[in-house]
């Protein structure tokens, strides 16, 4: 939890696309923007699933303007739709034939209104010539024609419903195919119109079914979807296709499907399905909140789509197709030609005809292929929202930019692949704009708020400790900069300081360019292990480099640290010696004091010139034991402090000393390898080494130079032995001092 305090800010400002996208998603603030750019989500998913693919079970018979120049100018006369009739039934025999136009209007183009008309003028023979009239009406009563050609056989008229102020209405309407007491009281929210244009009365008393053909346009103007069934003065009706395909189906009922309450609330203002029921059988529509389907559109549309075969109109008002070429067809009647109006806009085509529309739902009732927004698609929006939200809010902020453009695009991929799926496997077209926006806002939202607020102060702290800190320790400090400032705090640290010995005389014999180089390569070497060991480097001075551990992150190990840095440094310079006596230049020594203690770290200094140092009794003593290294002849002193901190090495205790400015003796030891890596003979050294120093304590001279000659004869050229006999050989001679500590005082830095 206290990592995420940390980044409150930065998860609050990822949360706000989410709860816009919430508030969006459950209805509460829907914006246009996401409703447009689902369809258009929705339209990629749509053409890359279609078929392409012809059904070669419904075909279309094309008013086409090869028709119209043939035949003559729309609307035709009903003779010739008899004619059109008869020749699809008696000679083609289809199973079921759909007109996807109206018939609003009385045909009065065979004359027969005017002769009726002048049979009551003044002739003189008016009986006679009623008489005539009445028997020529059978052959010129076109519409009557018509009725007989539909009457009996399996034919759905088409019609269309309005909207405007007036409410018009013209025609007959067929019967409603569902009554408002099948809703059971449910507010169920249905297309709903005022009025209607709808066919004749001879026409539609002689059809056996009618179906209006309206499609619902989108907000931008596309055509997705058509409702299959419409209210209309609290009636409902049924469209044009499901008005084909209960006529295919031997003419089963038609029942609201209600959604199940463990999905949705029973105040729900849709229906689940159209449930068809023919005796014991039942099948089950998908539709949306409107009862409307979503159209399947197999392909391109038009007479070279390749969805539906098109046969012009002319063709059989002419009898060029063979007898039997459309056997067992269901056809549906309707026209591409411009001039007729019946060209729709849809997202596979800008000039869709209107009638293929039907030809496709058809079909896909026919295959049981049909795609629905399910009545609980805005709780699955919901609940992706939340898990995308919510991981990407409490994820990002923890994360690396390369990491959360991974994550990122991770979880757009999850949910663009779990939503294909669903579309892909079983029909269902869930929300996915909303989602998707989400998630890409969130990211740029998360990474802008990163880059220009967060990784300010990131950048600052780089910029302040980058010269100090290993790159480490800089990218660790990054990732919770608040917790790191240039203010001054007491802390226990562990101090270095390392000063090369030799280059006094190195100058006297070497160009100053050529020191210099020398100088840098030399200190590249040794700041590289101080780095590479957390180490921070507090400033250089001449020949010697300063440096701590433990802060500005904090390092438990720090002592350790310091005391492995040392070792390695003083092997490091052995290297350089080795180098130095290749290339025939001086060689140069090593002097380290490590001292751990509490002291005062910050940034210090004036206006013009500061620095993130360290200061206090602990750091001058880390100084004094510098000093001391030259004196007993070893490359590294450490103090008791650090020893006691460090562990895991093989100390050799030096002394007792008080260097100048501290009243108090403290013991100072020589780190000669890990404790792991101690050799024997090392570690008898060792053992002599510290009965000397007990015997060196008690005054006890012939002891001491028994066990001296001893580790003498073990590592003659140690200068530490050497020093000690003389300090023996000085002491032996004088009185037995009775406040005698062994402690040797060091008078000078």
């Amino acid at each position: 939890m206290a990592l995420f305090s940390r980044h409150w800010t930065r998860i609050a400002v990822t949360l706000v696309p989410l709860l816009v996208a919430l508030l969006h998603a459950s209805g509460a603030m829907p914006l246009p923007m996401l409703e447009r750019l689902e369809n258009v989500l929705y339209d990629v998913r749509l053409r890359a699933a279609m078929p392409r693919t012809l059904d070669e079970r419904i075909v279309i018979v094309d008013i086409d303007e090869k028709s119209l120049a043939e035949v003559g100018r729309w609307p035709w006369g009903r003779n010739r739709m008899a004619e059109l009739t008869d020749e699809l039934f008696a000679r083609q025999e289809i199973a079921v034939l759909g007109f996807d136009v109206v018939f609003a209007e009385p045909d009065d183009s065979s004359g027969l209104k005017r002769l009726r008309q002048l049979a009551q003028s003044e002739l003189k023979d008016q009986a006679g010539f009623a008489q005539r009239i009445d028997q020529l009406a059978p052959a010129l009563d076109y519409d009557g024609a018509f009725a007989r050609a539909l009457a009996t056989r399996p034919v759905v008229l088409g019609y269309y419903f309005t909207s405007d102020r007036e409410g018009g209405a013209s025609g007959v309407l067929p019967a409603a195919v569902m009554q408002r007491q099948a809703l059971q009281g449910r507010p169920i929210r249905f297309t709903s119109w005022n009025g209607y244009g709808a066919n004749i009365p001879a026409l539609a008393q002689a059809a056996p079914a009618g179906g209006f053909f309206n499609p619902i346009a989108d907000i931008d103007g596309l055509v997705r979807s058509v409702p299959l069934v419409a209210e209309y003065k609290d009636q409902y009706y049924e469209s044009l296709a499901l008005a084909m395909f209960r006529m295919l189906a031997g003419g089963p009922t038609v029942e609201p499907g209600f959604p199940r309450d463990r999905f949705v609330s029973r105040s729900y203002q849709g229906l689940d399905s159209l449930v068809l029921r023919l005796g014991q059988k039942t099948m089950a529509i998908p539709v949306d909140d409107k009862v409307a389907a979503l159209v399947p559109f197999r392909g391109p549309g038009g007479p070279k789509g390749g969805s539906f075969r098109y046969v012009s109109a002319s063709d059989l008002v002419h009898k060029r197709l063979a007898p039997g070429a459309l056997k067992g067809k269901i056809v549906l009647v309707g026209t591409t030609a411009p001039g007729l109006q019946d060209l729709r806009a849809t997202p596979v085509g800008e000039t869709y005809p209107g009638v293929e529309a039907h030809a496709n739902l058809l079909s896909g009732m026919l295959d049981g292929r049909m795609a629905v927004r399910p009545d609980y698609a805005v709780g699955y929006d919901v609940l992706v929202l939340l898990l995308a939200g919510l991981a990407l809010a409490f994820a990002l902020p923890l994360l690396s930019a390369t990491r959360a453009v991974l994550l990122s695009l991770g979880v757009l991929g999850a949910v663009a692949t779990l939503n294909v799926w669903l579309y892909m496997g079983a029909g269902l077209v869930m929300p996915l704009a909303t989602a998707l926006l989400m998630v890409f806002t969130a990211f740029a939202l998360n990474m802008s708020y990163g880059y220009f607020v967060e990784s300010r102060s990131k950048r600052e702290l780089a910029n302040l400790f980058g010269t100090y800190v290993p790159p480490e320790l800089v990218d660790e400090m990054v990732k919770d900069p608040d917790s790191y400032s240039m203010q001054a705090v007491n802390k226990e640290l562990t101090v270095m300081f390392c000063d090369m010995r030799g280059f006094t005389k190195m100058s006297e014999r070497m160009e100053p360019v050529q020191l210099q180089a020398l100088l840098n390569e030399v200190f590249n070497r040794l700041s590289d292990i101080i780095r590479s060991n957390r180490g921070t480097i507090d400033k250089y001075m001449g020949d010697c480099v300063m440096a701590f551990w433990g802060a500005p992150v904090d390092t438990p190990d720090h002592a350790h640290l310091a005391v492995k840095t040392a070792l390695e440094m003083a092997n490091a310079v052995r290297r350089i010696n080795e180098d130095h006596r290749a290339r025939g230049l001086p060689e140069i020594g090593v002097g380290i004091g490590l001292n751990t203690g509490m002291m005062c770290v910050g940034d210090m200094g004036s206006e013009a010139r500061r620095s993130y140092t360290v200061i206090g009794d602990a750091v001058n003593l880390g100084s004094r034991l510098e000093g001391l290294s030259k004196a007993y002849g070893v490359d590294i002193v450490v103090s008791e402090s650090t020893r006691k901190l460090a562990g895991q090495f093989a100390w050799q205790e030096l002394d007792r000393v008080r260097v100048k400015g501290k009243e108090q003796a403290v013991a100072i030891f020589w780190p000669l390898a890990p404790a792991d890596r101690i050799e024997k003979a090392q570690a008898e050294e060792l053992k002599t080494w510290n009965a000397f120093l007990k015997a060196w304590r008690a005054q006890d001279w012939d002891q001491c130079d028994v066990l001296l000659l001893n580790l003498q004869r073990m590592n003659p050229k140690k200068y530490l032995y050497e020093l000690y006999g003389t300090r023996v050989a000085s002491l032996r001679d004088a009185p037995l001092d009775l406040d005698w500590d062994g402690a040797t005082t060091f008078e000078t830095k």
